[in-house]
């Protein structure tokens, strides 16, 4: 997702006119129009599908009871259609309002003994804008099904799948809460690629920082930081979002599935650990670009001061000479001795180049010796 398209979805929420009803339901501007997969499996049998109309996607459920169900419904562009959807699984309208509000903190609800509400956030990193694309993904449970709800059509989700599809791992036999699972397990796995892609972008800014600091690279620092940040305030309702399914009853989530949301909790937990020391490197950026900024300062004061050092003596000779106290009174003929009688001799100008010249020499030797010059 876009960074443009980030904004225009949040923007959606802030535009929202104040004073209307909760739960009231709204299209959101540029929103795609609806997309309808069905994946329907069981131990032995396996369909996944796109479908044209959400008519023949509840047709094919209501007519496979037997089989558990992952219902992807892709945009928002069908009011009506939301509406329907609110209907058929019994959503509450608060509910379906967060998910066309599509900005909302990762969290779960638990809406029955047998139906759970939860939203996560799927990140991925751009290398061109060097922020983050976070897409809000929607999961409602249900005894058969699980239905996911999302704005953009493109997801994180194919691995996934492709899982099922080859027949991989325990999805087709375990209970749909194993799909939600594992739908969270991938979402949170590619956090990770993130981190490492920041990383990566850490490591650039640090070289740029040491070969070419500029006004540039602290406003990337900057931007860095406030994406941390983000992913910061990502993180930490994921965490507590997977703490709270931990203490659902063993109706709800069977202690044969509660090791594995256990998993996720410490990859959060990881993660979160690994945010932090980000931000603390992201931090150190700022002071190592302060510091590089003031020792290139501090070197182009020492070439002036010794540019500087070099004329001062030079500039003071110029000037005495160029005071032109005359030797010889022309009127009188009078020679005033403690005048400057070098204004008369014929080498004057080129002895008093060459002890110019000297001194310049004498001077660069001397701050050689001192060790002033080595760095240049």
């Amino acid at each position: 997702m876009s960074k443009r398209k980030h904004h225009r979805h949040r923007n959606s929420i802030l535009n929202r006119t104040a004073g209307t009803r909760p739960g009231f339901l709204f299209v959101p501007a540029g929103a795609h129009a609806p997309r309808f997969f069905l994946v329907s499996f069981s131990d032995t049998f396996l369909e996944q599908t796109e479908l044209p109309s959400y008519e023949l996607l509840m047709k094919k459920v209501s007519d496979q009871p037997d089989l558990r169900h992952w219902i992807d419904i892709r945009g928002y562009g069908d009011l009506k259609l939301l509406e329907q959807i609110t209907l058929d699984f019994s959503i509450h309208p608060l509910q379906m309002e967060d998910v066309i509000n599509d900005y909302q903190r990762p969290k779960v609800v638990e809406q029955d003994r047998n139906r759970l509400f939860i939203i996560s956030r799927m990140l991925r990193w751009s290398a061109e804008t060097h922020c983050l694309d976070d897409v809000q993904l929607s999961i409602f449970t249900g005894p058969n099904y699980v239905l996911t709800l999302q704005s953009d059509y493109e997801d994180c989700l194919d691995q996934l799948r492709e899982r099922i599809r080859v027949g991989k791992g325990l999805i087709r036999s375990r209970p749909t809460m194993y799909l939600a699972y594992a739908i969270m397990d991938v979402i949170l796995d590619y956090y990770f690629p993130v981190m490492n892609e920041i990383g990566n972008y850490i490591e650039e800014l640090e070289r740029h920082i040491l070969q070419e600091a500029s006004k540039q690279t602290l406003s990337d620092i900057l931007g860095l930081k406030n994406e941390l940040v983000k992913l910061r305030r990502i993180a930490w309702p994921e965490r507590d979002k997977l703490n709270e399914m931990l203490r659902l009853d063993e109706e709800m989530l069977p202690d044969s599935l509660r090791v594995y949301f256990h998993d996720a909790y410490d990859h959060v937990v990881q993660l979160i650990d690994l945010i932090d020391n980000q931000k603390e490197t992201a931090s150190s950026l700022v002071e190592l670009y302060m510091s590089t900024v003031s020792n290139r300062m501090n070197e182009i004061m020492k070439v002036l001061t010794i540019i500087s050092s070099i004329f001062i003596p030079l500039s003071f000779i110029v000037g005495l000479y160029g005071m032109n106290f005359a030797h010889e009174n022309p009127e009188t003929g009078k020679v005033y001795p403690l005048s400057m009688p070098e204004l008369y001799q014929p080498y004057a100008y080129p002895v008093l180049l060459v002890l110019m010249l000297s001194l310049i020499c004498l001077q660069l030797y001397f701050f050689y010796r001192k060790g002033w010059l080595r760095s240049f």
